[in-house]
């Protein structure tokens, strides 16, 4: 699978998922741990969305640096792929903590699946639509009535936003097969993406900068790149959880920092990824305030507040995504951070 594919599979993946592939997820190989083999330490592991890049740096610079064992952590990480569904492996046991988000965490609130997310280390989700340059398709509101190469995946997210918002309708749906070259073809095409991954492919293979509209500056907001865990782990053993998310937010206050330690172990991880790549990536964290915007500016990245998950929750309900009778305060704990 290539790097432009994995969020749309990921983020909004469906909770079914085959015995034969949890077992498979659920050995070593796609992991990586560096802490000492000390008894003293407790094992956890947590499970990513996808294969390693920048936008797990934190969690690989704690390992790098040392900042999981300095919390008596022997931490591995599990990468993700197309095929594993995290709320199942969690679930499973097969692993501690998951990388989720919000709309994720309210469907297994709304399916009753024990899970609660614990840390929201990304404030903006990264999901955007892109078009080309000089064709009128400059704002999320020019683009209603106009084709969209979107998954059908993403029905169950944000697409039911801009349908309520912007008034798009489903006859305006074109099949996306993550690629760019689609889109690259047609002047007059739009495309999902995300903002780390696929304006970089665009320019580097079409030779110009697109135009970007980021969902999450439109006013759908969910946490991204969260901490899950289950409400047992949370209720029998919080002194382990609470080291995770410190240990975790301080791994990636240093990888803003100095990226280089955890770059490193992601490319040892997935030897697909490029130092160009994992720079670009950094950079538009950085400047689209994708971890230190909101909440975090003040509460320190992981924060999350009651108000922000409800406000999602209602844009949410608006757009038909989620039952309004959903206990949206049963997918989160503000407990261990702020």
């Amino acid at each position: 699978m290539n790097y432009i594919n994995r969020r749309q599979f990921l983020q909004y993946s469906s909770l079914a998922i085959s015995t034969s592939i949890l077992t498979s997820c659920a050995t070593p190989d796609n992991s990586n741990s560096t802490a000492k083999n000390n008894k003293n330490l407790d094992k956890v592991t947590y499970g990513t969305n996808w294969y390693a890049q920048a936008e797990h740096g934190g969690f690989y610079q704690a390992i790098a640096t040392g900042i999981y064992e300095d919390y008596g952590l022997d931490v591995t990480i599990k990468m993700g792929n197309a095929q594993v569904n995290g709320t199942q492996l969690l679930v499973g046991g097969a692993i501690d903590f998951y990388m989720g988000s919000s709309i994720e965490a309210i469907n297994s609130v709304q399916t009753g699946i024990p899970t609660i997310t614990i840390a929201a280390i990304f404030q903006k989700d990264p999901q955007v639509l892109i078009a080309h340059p000089g064709t009128g398709n400059d704002s999320l509101e020019q683009l209603k009535g106009k084709p969209i190469l979107i998954s059908s995946l993403a029905d169950k997210g944000y697409w039911q936003f801009l349908k309520a918002k912007f008034g798009y309708t489903d006859d305006q749906k074109r099949p996306y097969n993550f690629s760019v070259a689609p889109f690259l073809l047609d002047k007059n095409s739009i495309q999902q993406g995300y903002l780390t991954s696929e304006p970089f492919t665009i320019q580097k293979k079409g030779g110009f900068e697109p135009v970007v509209m980021l969902l999450a500056d439109a006013g759908y907001k969910p946490y991204a790149t969260t901490i899950e865990t289950t409400t047992k782990m949370v209720e029998e053993n919080p002194d382990l959880v609470q080291r995770f998310v410190d240990a975790s937010i301080k791994g990636w206050y240093s990888y803003l920092e100095n990226p280089e330690p955890a770059n490193q172990l992601i490319k040892k991880d997935n030897p697909e990824m490029t130092d160009e790549l994992l720079a670009y990536s950094l950079e538009k964290m950085k400047e689209y305030g994708i971890i230190t915007s909101g909440d975090a500016v003040t509460k320190g990245i992981g924060a999350m507040t009651d108000e922000r998950w409800k406000s999602f929750f209602d844009t949410v309900v608006e757009a038909g995504a989620i039952k309004p009778d959903t206990n949206y305060k049963e997918a989160f704990t503000l407990q261990f951070i702020n």
